[in-house]
């Protein structure tokens, strides 16, 4: 029995109804990123699996920058019969796509099973308001990611279990000139730098939100900040980290230059990768540290689903498209870039071969993953602490007035 053939007998049939009727001869827009977890190539050929299994529907795939997707999604949604029949969306975004419409409630859809299969961290990116928007297809979080020979080098025998370790290891590292910046991130003003904010916040016990109301001027969030404006100050951060994205922080450090980095998934096959990294086989993988007498590790959710515009003339076959991705064997297929939204995938030998590491970190960061504020102007109260935590950053505001400034435009719009 071939792979869709196993998802139809393996699902509850009423809920799967549109992939075991005839699909007519259908073309599917599918909006898909560029960047971080599944490349174009493993994406287009799963879709060259569907396909095959799905003779009649073919589908136009699109791969839009990251930075892009949220604005293309939005576009397309006034955009009646021509717009995408399936779509990759953030975890931040339900609330707001749920709020103005422009997703499909596939709630009934999903087979009830595989609730209890699935992680939850997982579930919350397609839901919001008791109701489920897609299916969650990238399971994903920011790890640790640390150059072993660098620090064997500084006679470090383990990686760091809290950022307060890690410091400590970078000044180590730095002071042996063993390079000139330990640390390298993305903190570009960009949602790649609230993630890395998510992470440290979430490893000091802080909130975005108490009763409402903005909670990043003080505890957590703001020894955060106070974090990042330090190793910067320090000399231990890559200055240029201000300016980078995901893809930089994979080149410099693949390229020798920093012991450590936050980053996805994704980034461990590369930077393993003799053809993409000069520190292949070098590369070691732990869950991003917690801080001592408060977290035991750190980790932001970055999952991502996979959902049905409102405005799709072809729901039962873009959900026939959806199921096939999200399903548990082509997910193992293809688990190096990104790992399996289903719990069991994790005990698999297949899915743990030459990632034992990562699958080790995954297990215990997938468990403490914490969300960005899942409110539908979430993307406005990012715009805020992006551009104010930057500024913090470029030494253009302290760490007090900067959250200050970001906490009273927040509340200007909620």
């Amino acid at each position: 029995m071939n792979t869709f053939g196993k998802l139809i007998m393996g699902s509850a049939i009423a809920t799967l109804a549109m992939a075991s009727t005839a699909l007519a001869d259908t073309t599917l827009n599918a909006l898909f990123m560029s960047q971080a977890a599944y490349s174009e190539d493993d994406i287009k050929s799963m879709t060259a699996k569907f396909e095959a299994a799905n003779p009649g529907v073919t589908v136009d795939l699109e791969f839009v920058p990251y930075e892009a997707l949220h604005d293309k999604i939005v576009a397309a949604a006034g955009a009646g019969d021509d717009g995408y029949d399936v779509v990759l969306f953030d975890v931040i975004w339900p609330a707001e796509f749920a709020t103005r419409g422009f997703l499909t409630d596939v709630s009934d859809r999903i087979p009830a099973d595989y609730t209890d299969q699935v992680f939850d961290g997982a579930w919350t990116t397609v839901e919001y308001g008791g109701k489920r928007y897609g299916m969650p297809w990238i399971l994903d979080t920011k790890y640790l990611f640390y150059n072993a020979e660098m620090l064997e080098e500084a006679g470090i025998s383990e990686p760091p279990k809290t950022w307060g370790e890690l410091v400590a290891q970078a000044k180590q590292i730095k002071d042996k000139g063993i390079v000139e910046y330990p640390l390298v991130w993305s903190w570009s003003q960009s949602e790649a730098m609230i993630c890395d904010f998510t992470t440290l916040t979430a490893a000091n016990n802080g909130a975005f939100f108490e009763e409402g109301q903005p909670a990043f001027t003080v505890g957590g969030a703001k020894d955060a900040v106070t974090f990042m404006k330090a190793s910067l100050d320090d000399g231990l951060t890559n200055p240029s980290s201000r300016e980078y994205f995901e893809e930089d922080v994979r080149r410099v450090f693949s390229n020798g230059e920093a012991a450590f980095a936050l980053n996805w998934t994704y980034m461990n096959a590369l930077a393993n990768d003799p053809a993409e990294s000069k520190v292949a086989g070098k590369v070691k993988v732990a869950p991003a540290p917690g801080v001592a007498g408060k977290t035991a590790a750190s980790s932001v959710n970055g999952s991502m689903g996979l959902g049905i515009p409102a405005n799709s003339p072809h729901a039962d076959e873009a959900w026939a498209y959806i199921s096939f991705l999200t399903q548990k064997d082509i997910q193992e297929d293809y688990a190096k870039l990104s790992l399996p939204i289903w719990k069991a995938s994790y005990d698999s030998p297949k899915v743990a071969e030459g990632q034992e590491d990562l699958i080790a970190a995954a297990k215990q960061s997938i468990a403490v993953m914490y969300p960005r504020p899942l409110v539908p102007s979430y993307t406005e109260v990012s715009d805020i602490l992006q551009k104010n935590i930057h500024q913090v950053l470029l030494d253009q505001v302290g760490v007090e007035e900067g959250l200050q400034a970001a906490a009273d435009r927040v509340k200007r719009i909620r």
